[in-house]
């Protein structure tokens, strides 16, 4: 099989290139500077009591194709909103996600509620490009990145104040996230060289990670309430982040408020 995560970092370099040509970093930091609408993401995560759901808004994904057909990024956000979501999780990456970060200029308009850009990170000048679309929160995607830019975007994000989430898929990897202190950690289910799926590599990963001082995520391949009540009481990990069981459910408004009641 094709690596797939290969494949959407060679895309997304060539794709900066030419954000890069028409962006300047100057013009985005004084676009920074005219926003008033960030949120702290980690920390409305980690003062929930109840179980932390970061809902997610995506048209399409290479491992499902078109999710959703009449995809209006504004009325997901608001049934997410009104069922309960902690926060929302919005896909930018445009060619294999068909996302935009419009959408997050769009939502933040309209909603409080912190927003994580779900792409893939690979160079420092996307953290100040995000936020200047109202992000609060980034992706570290420890698979995609060697140590050293792992490090700078890092850094980066630290310097403009947001959140970040550093997604792991092994040991290995989970290892290497502990020294990012500040960070909130997502173990993916999702294997995204083979995007094969299996809940229990949270529970697997879960003990190289537990001494971690910030929120721990279980991220995809949670399918219903009874998946987030496994792994909760097989690691006490209490937040998760749902994309694909949601915009593909017959009623997601009931299932989100399933997963937000797993703790009673």
């Amino acid at each position: 099989m094709t690596n797939v995560l290969n494949k959407i970092i060679e895309d997304k370099k060539d794709s900066l290139k030419s954000i890069k040509k028409t962006n300047s970093l100057d013009s985005i930091e004084n676009t920074i500077k005219s926003l008033n609408n960030f949120l702290n993401f980690k920390e409305v995560i980690a003062n929930n009591n109840r179980a932390s759901i970061i809902s997610e808004i995506k048209k399409a994904s290479p491992s499902a194709g078109e999710l959703v057909k009449d995809f209006n990024h504004l009325n997901i956000a608001k049934m997410y909103v009104d069922n309960g979501a902690t926060c929302l999780s919005v896909l930018t990456e445009e060619k294999h996600f068909l996302g935009k970060l419009d959408y997050i200029r769009d939502i933040k308009k309209k909603f409080k509620i912190p927003v994580l850009a779900k792409d893939f990170f690979i160079d420092p000048y996307q953290i100040a490009l995000s936020k200047s679309y109202g992000s609060d929160c980034i992706l570290i995607i420890v698979a995609a990145l060697d140590t050293k830019l792992a490090d700078d975007i890092y850094a980066e994000a630290m310097r403009h104040k947001l959140s970040v989430i550093v997604e792991v898929h092994d040991k290995k990897e989970a290892e290497s996230a502990l020294k990012y202190e500040n960070a909130l950690i997502g173990i993916n289910n999702r294997n995204l060289k083979t995007l094969e799926i299996s809940i229990n590599n949270t529970i697997s990963i879960f003990e190289t990670l537990k001494e971690h001082k910030g929120p721990i995520i279980s991220e995809s391949g949670i399918k219903n309430d009874a998946d987030a009540k496994y792994i909760y009481e097989k690691t006490g990990i209490k937040n998760f982040l749902i994309g694909e069981s949601l915009l593909k459910s017959d009623n997601p408004a009931e299932l989100l408020k399933k997963f937000t009641q797993i703790i009673q």
